[in-house]
């Protein structure tokens, strides 16, 4: 299904006016929380982007940006990455974030970030095993307790992805399709059931002693100034963080 989308940067309002449709029947969101038409307007016109994912006409997914300063750098911040339910695992997020790398790396641009929950298995596994990001930073709670059915009602609690769009890891990754090996120094482990957890009020502890679990380790390992670097699934669909040590250097590879 995916070899007959086409992914290219989105033209008019009209084109705009589909991101926010399909905001609200991916992510369930209030009109409260949605990302307005406005902030689409101004991505575009400010440096950020808006990729869209369209299967004839019918927008089906879609990538929003926004540009974003660290140590006198200008990186990207991809705050959206949304693909129709039929969509999925067709490698559609995949090729929208290459869109968004090509469209960068043109502009000079090294480093793209963004957040993402670290109990959602399948996402993790595309950011870290089929991109190539990094993750160094944990955020607790950050966009506090959403209207979302899948986050659950616990916390927003999110890792930042970096992707250092010309760093050898990801150039590696892309040429071979594996990530450079590692020593793995610790392992942090998400199970399969964690969806059915969050989704049912009476087994919701149960995810809320997972997240709070990881939480810690994650800022433990961070402390010690290690990043994630590879991730696991197995058979039964169980998640697992690799840990490691981190040995690029880049110009504003900043924790704050």
């Amino acid at each position: 299904m995916s070899d007959a989308v086409t992914v290219r940067s989105c033209r008019g309002l009209d084109e705009l006016r589909s991101c926010i449709a399909l905001q609200k029947e991916i992510w369930s969101f209030t009109d409260a929380e949605l990302v307005p038409l406005r902030m689409f307007v101004v991505a575009e016109k400010v440096g950020g982007q808006v990729m869209g994912a369209f299967d004839g006409d019918e927008m089906v997914g879609f990538a929003l940006s926004v540009p974003g300063t660290r140590s006198g750098y200008i990186y990207l911040h991809s705050h959206m990455l949304a693909v129709r339910e039929q969509y999925r695992n067709s490698g559609l997020g995949r090729r929208l974030k290459l869109l968004q790398r090509e469209d960068a790396i043109a502009r000079g641009i090294e480093l793209i970030e963004w957040t993402f929950d670290p109990l959602e298995i399948k996402n993790a596994y595309l950011n870290i095993e089929k991109l190539g990001a990094i993750a160094r930073r944990y955020n607790i709670n950050q966009y506090g307790i959403t209207s979302s059915p899948l986050q659950g009602g616990l916390p927003s609690d999110r890792l930042i992805a970096e992707w250092w769009l010309q760093s050898e890891r990801v150039k590696s990754l892309l040429a071979t399709g594996k990530n450079p090996q590692f020593r793995p120094e610790a392992a942090i482990d998400v199970p399969a059931q964690i969806y059915q957890w969050k989704s049912a009020a009476e087994t919701r502890s149960h995810a809320q002693q997972v997240q709070k679990r990881n939480r810690e380790q994650f800022l433990q390992a961070f402390d010690s100034g290690l990043a994630v670097l590879g991730y696991e699934r197995d058979s039964l669909g169980n998640g697992k963080f690799l840990v490691g040590k981190w040995d690029e250097k880049w110009s504003h590879a900043s924790r704050e």
